[in-house]
Order: structure tokens, then sequence, then C-alpha cells
């Protein structure tokens, strides 16, 4: 498998929108419903990029990406973070160790998650753009 994104996020009014219009960044793109699912995946075959959402069942995304962080072999994958409490999740004490290359709020627009995820497929960085 090439370059692709995962997508997590356990509202499917949201995944599906959201995969079709990350479709433009001419990578593939797989979808996980939740934390679990998405941990398995990255497990089997690390991504280019996480997309994840904060708040699902079973493994929520802040615990997703504190799991990857502790992984020697990926733990310098870049995640985007969308989420309806954008400023709670800023005033966590975890926030530093997760090192997001991005926090998108919801709603958000899908040309704003598209371009942030293309940038971070050309560049390949994990680098913060808070």
């Amino acid at each position: 498998m090439e370059k692709y994104v995962l997508l997590c996020d356990d509202e499917i009014d949201i995944l599906l929108p959201t995969k079709h219009s990350l479709k433009r960044v001419g990578v593939d793109i797989i979808c996980a419903v939740d934390g679990q699912q998405a941990w398995e995946l990255i497990s089997e075959h690390p991504p280019t990029v996480l997309v994840t959402d904060w708040q699902m069942p079973k493994l929520n995304g802040v615990e997703l990406v504190k799991r990857i962080r502790g992984q020697q072999e990926i733990r310098h994958l870049p995640v985007v973070m969308i989420t309806a409490k954008h400023e709670e999740l800023l005033q966590t004490a975890e926030m530093n160790c997760l090192q997001l290359a991005a926090i998108i709020a919801k709603p958000f627009s899908p040309r704003e998650l598209s371009l942030c995820v293309e940038q971070i497929v050309e560049t390949g960085a994990n680098q913060p753009t808070l």
C-alpha cells in the first residue's frame, strides 16, 4: 500500500463526507469508526497521516495518540485532531505530549481539512500548525 490517510470518527455523517473531501489530496483514504479499530489498522500498516476525532467509543483520540507516541516505530506519525471541544483540548494537561500536527475545530470546512492534510502529505512532516 502506498501513502494513505487514516480517517477516524464514530459519526458516520461526518466520516463519509470528510472521506469524500479528502480524496482531492490524491492518496487512498481508509476509515475507522473508533480508536480501537484505528489502532489495529495503524499496527498493521501505519498511515502517512492520521486524522482522528477526539471523543469516540472504545478508545478516544487522545488515548490513541498517546499509544502512537509510545511506540518508537510510529511515534512521529503526523496526527490531525478534529474536535467539537477545541478549547477544552487545548487546556488539557497532556496537550504538549500529543505533538499534534494540527487541531481542527468542528464544524470545519472540508477545504480547510483537505489543505491541512495535503500539506502534511507533501512535506511528510509532523510540524505543529497550531
